[in-house]
């Protein structure tokens, strides 16, 4: 039996990548190995550095240590969406082809190799010619979520339309991904309030809000809207308003190292490569015709660049559905998506650039998005065409009714006023009737759809409720 030596128990460890317990390792030096000596030996090469202990108790291991990396800037850590789900979840059924790759992110993160941001993966992907998504996958989810009937309408219609449900699904779902322990009735709940009474839960609350107002942000006017700075860098902004370390991250592009928490990957932290990358993703997005692909394409790239300090999985998910929303195609809520799934896939990607597990999220995610809304198009019905011929007229009006503080008789005589001069005679009694249903539907929980501050709501409620000086 070999002599119980640090080099001998350092390739006696060395040979199991999972490391090995005390028992396995007497199990190799044979019973002449004395417990209380190997123990003692075992932890003066764990104090040397030598060697790592992990777990407790009966499942103790030891495994050789990494070897120390270059000195670096202390990076940020960002966590990984409830990453110990990976390791707590059942195994994969046999005979799945991704099995092996599925299983191989089992692992405890450290036993994995370690990767580095790979610019080869955004420069070798040609809009247009690289398909991330099979031509028959896009096809059938095409058809799923593009209705005959939204052929011409202006952009965002179809998310205008379910706008209400896909808002609650929206931000729930995203939120979920990113930790939070709202459950799906508390986030309606704090959506309609506006704030919670509970400390412990502020920052949460925060990024469900800041959720909900960069899609309106979206939604409300996507003719605005392009693969540009102006609309990912606002649409990073409202998103991690007051949760970043200073206000001036918001909507900037990082120049600090981040690292990924439950993940061997680590984003580059040259800034003025994640500048030329970034722009980069733009231009590439812009050029793909499908949306679809788009979507997909922007689902991965942003994200593995990590752009900025914080934010960056929540951005790239809202941002995804920027092709969709300008598309008027069925937006994509991520309803139905266990967080191990989005987690897992999101890790082949850093570490691996394999593409395929979320490439699985998104066929099913956007399966059950495009049967949730249509569902809610058929209820609701065909889009009206004053509706959608007329929409900034009409949120313009309410917009001024309610600045003005005018009173119902006031909105009334006005609305015939400005109905003569500005709208086609046969158009104008439904007009009217469209604008005054717009009217009685304001509360304080829309005002954004017309741009109007709660302030300014609450000093016209008053006049148009009639409770004014009562």
């Amino acid at each position: 039996m070999p002599e119980i030596t640090p080099e001998t128990l350092n390739h006696a460890i060395s040979q199991a990548s999972r490391g090995l317990g005390i028992d396995e390792i007497m199990a190799r030096f044979g019973e002449e190995a004395s417990r209380r000596t190997l123990q003692r030996r075992l932890d003066e090469m764990v104090r040397e550095g030598q060697l790592e202990r992990v777990g407790k108790a009966r499942a103790t291991k030891y495994r050789t240590a990494q070897p120390p990396t270059q000195p670096a800037p202390a990076p940020v850590s960002i966590p990984l969406s409830e990453s110990n789900i990976l390791r707590e979840d059942k195994p994969t059924e046999a005979g799945d082809p991704l099995r092996d790759l599925k299983d191989y992110f089992r692992e405890h993160f450290s036993l994995r190799k370690p990767a580095g941001y790979r610019r080869e993966f955004l420069d070798s992907y040609v809009p247009n010619e690289t398909a991330w998504l099979p031509e028959n996958l896009r096809a059938h989810l095409r058809t799923r979520g593009t209705p005959p009937e939204m052929e011409g309408m202006p952009p965002g219609t179809y998310a205008r339309q379910v706008m209400d449900r896909l808002v609650i699904d929206l931000v729930w779902n995203s939120s979920r991904l990113e930790g939070s322990t709202f459950s799906l009735l508390e986030t309606d709940f704090l959506l309609q309030k506006g704030s919670t009474d509970d400390p412990a839960r502020q920052q949460e609350a925060l990024m469900i809000l800041n959720h909900k107002a960069a899609i309106e942000f979206l939604v409300e006017e996507p003719e605005q809207l392009g693969y540009n700075r102006y609309t990912f860098l606002n649409l990073h902004a409202i998103l991690t308003e007051y949760l970043m370390e200073s206000r001036g991250m918001e909507g900037a592009l990082r120049e600090k190292p981040v690292g990924i928490g439950g993940s061997v990957f680590h984003p580059t932290n040259n800034p003025a490569l994640i500048e030329e990358c970034f722009d980069l993703i733009l231009q590439k997005a812009g050029a793909i015709h499908d949306p679809l692909e788009c979507c997909f394409f922007l689902m991965l790239q942003m994200p593995y660049l990590q752009p900025f300090l914080d934010g960056n999985k929540r951005t790239s998910r809202l941002a995804a559905n920027i092709p969709l929303i300008r598309g008027n195609m069925c937006p994509l809520s991520f309803t139905g998506v266990p967080v191990r799934d989005y987690t897992t896939g999101i890790l082949a990607v850093y570490e691996l650039n394999r593409i395929e597990l979320m490439r699985e999220v998104f066929a099913h995610a956007y399966e059950e998005s495009c049967c949730r809304y249509g569902v809610i198009r058929d209820e609701i019905g065909p889009p009206n065409r004053l509706a959608v011929g007329y929409r900034m007229e009409l949120k313009e009006l309410a917009r001024e009714v309610v600045v003005k503080r005018m009173s119902k008789p006031q909105a009334a005589e006005h609305l015939r006023r400005w109905t003569a001069k500005n709208i086609t005679a046969s158009d104008r009694e439904d007009f009217i009737e469209l604008m005054e249903e717009k009217l009685l539907s304001l509360h304080a929980n829309n005002l954004v759809r017309i741009k109007v501050r709660p302030s300014e709501f609450d000093a016209w409620w008053p006049v148009w409720s009639g409770q004014q000086g009562k």
